[in-house]
């Protein structure tokens, strides 16, 4: 993954996260696989972490901490309504935005 889209993803991460959110509560390293199998092989763990952080500060999901076999219990963050209603916002926005692209790249044609 080059710099343009390391640039690019950094708006779109956390919308990435919060849909990956939804309906599947997870700890940080789940959400880390998650987007690894999803193709984002390049995101740093730190990234994903410094995101989640910003995300519950915004209170755009719920915090639960959970017990670990192995270390510190482990922090599980789920969706909650406010995280749905910013998702939405997400999903408009990235419609909006991919519409306009494709159309820009067809006239360029």
């Amino acid at each position: 993954m080059g710099k343009q889209m390391t640039e690019m993803l950094k708006g779109t991460l956390e919308g990435i996260v919060l849909a990956l959110l939804t309906g599947n509560p997870a700890y940080g390293y789940e959400i880390t696989t998650s987007l690894r199998a999803q193709g984002f092989t390049e995101i740093a763990e730190g990234t994903v972490y410094a995101l989640l952080v910003r995300i519950e500060q915004k209170g755009l999901v719920d915090v639960e901490k959970r017990p670990s076999e192995k270390g510190p219990s482990r922090k599980v963050y789920t969706l909650n309504a406010r995280g749905e209603k910013e998702l939405n916002e997400f999903w408009n926005t990235w419609s909006f935005l991919s519409e306009r692209l494709e159309q820009l790249r067809r006239e360029g044609n």
